[in-house]
C-alpha cells in the first residue's frame, strides 16, 4: 500500500507538470500569433500548390489562360518541321504529316482546340487553293506556321498581306530558300513577338545551299487575354 501511493502521488505529480508545460506553450503559441499576425500551428497545414511541369519544351509552365507552344523549321530540304501546342506534336518528319511549303496549324483561340492542319505545298500547289484556305481561317484564330523546303516559290503578295494581319512583320521579306517560323492571331492589330527569319545567304548558310533551322515558342494568350 505504503509502494501504491508513492506510485499515485507520482503520476499525479507527473500529470500536474505535464498541464503547467501545455497551458505555458499555448500562452507562448498565443503571444507569437499575435504578435506576427499569424498562428504557427497553421503553418505546417498550409497547402501547397505545384504547378504543372512546362510542356513543348518550354523552361516554365505557362499562366493561366495561356497556351503552350513551340515551332521548329525544317533543316533544308531534308528534316521537316515541327510544330507542338499544349504539351501535343501535331505535326512532325517523326509522325510523316509535314510537306514542302508552309505548314500550318489552325488553333481555336479560346478553348484551345485544333481546328485543322496540315501544308501548303508553295512549289506544286494552285496559288488560287493555297490563297482560298488562309482566306477561310476564321478571325481570333491562333495560327502556327512552319516553313520547310523553298516557300516562296509561289508567295504571292495576297498571301503575304493575309499573314501581315496575323501579325507577321518579317513575311515581306521572306525569298526563295529562306526559314521561317511564326505565330499569330487572325484579326489582330498587334504585331506578333513569335516570329523569326533565316535568310538564305551562301556566306552564312550552315547546309549546302540552305541556311540554318529557325524554332520559336512561348506562351501564347488565349482570345480572352486580348
Amino acid at each position: 500500500m505504503k509502494y501504491k501511493a508513492v506510485f499515485s502521488l507520482t503520476a499525479a505529480t507527473v500529470l500536474l507538470i505535464t498541464w503547467h508545460i501545455f497551458m505555458n506553450s499555448v500562452d507562448v503559441l498565443d503571444k507569437v500569433k499575435n504578435s506576427l499576425g499569424f498562428d504557427l500551428m497553421d503553418v505546417g497545414l498550409t497547402t501547397v500548390t505545384i504547378p504543372p511541369p512546362p510542356k513543348c519544351n518550354l523552361s516554365k509552365s505557362c499562366p493561366h489562360n495561356h497556351f503552350a507552344f513551340g515551332i521548329a523549321s525544317g533543316a533544308a530540304n531534308v528534316v521537316g518541321p515541327k510544330i507542338c501546342f499544349d504539351g501535343r506534336n501535331i505535326m512532325s518528319h517523326v509522325l510523316n504529316n509535314v510537306g514542302p511549303g508552309l505548314n500550318v496549324v489552325v488553333v481555336n483561340g479560346e478553348n484551345g482546340d485544333i481546328e485543322k492542319f496540315g501544308y501548303l505545298n508553295i512549289n506544286a500547289g494552285n496559288p488560287e487553293d493555297i490563297l482560298t484556305y488562309l482566306k477561310e481561317i476564321q478571325s481570333d484564330m491562333i495560327v502556327l506556321v512552319a516553313s520547310f523546303d523553298d516557300m516562296a516559290t509561289k508567295l504571292t503578295d495576297e498571301m503575304r498581306e493575309i499573314f501581315v494581319g496575323m501579325g507577321s512583320t518579317l513575311i515581306s521579306s521572306v525569298n526563295q530558300r529562306d526559314n521561317w517560323v511564326f505565330a499569330g492571331r487572325v484579326g489582330t492589330s498587334i504585331k506578333s513577338r513569335f516570329e523569326k527569319l533565316a535568310v538564305n545567304d551562301e556566306n552564312t548558310n550552315v547546309f549546302e545551299g540552305w541556311p540554318e533551322m529557325v524554332e520559336v515558342g512561348g506562351c501564347f494568350p488565349g482570345t480572352q487575354m486580348t
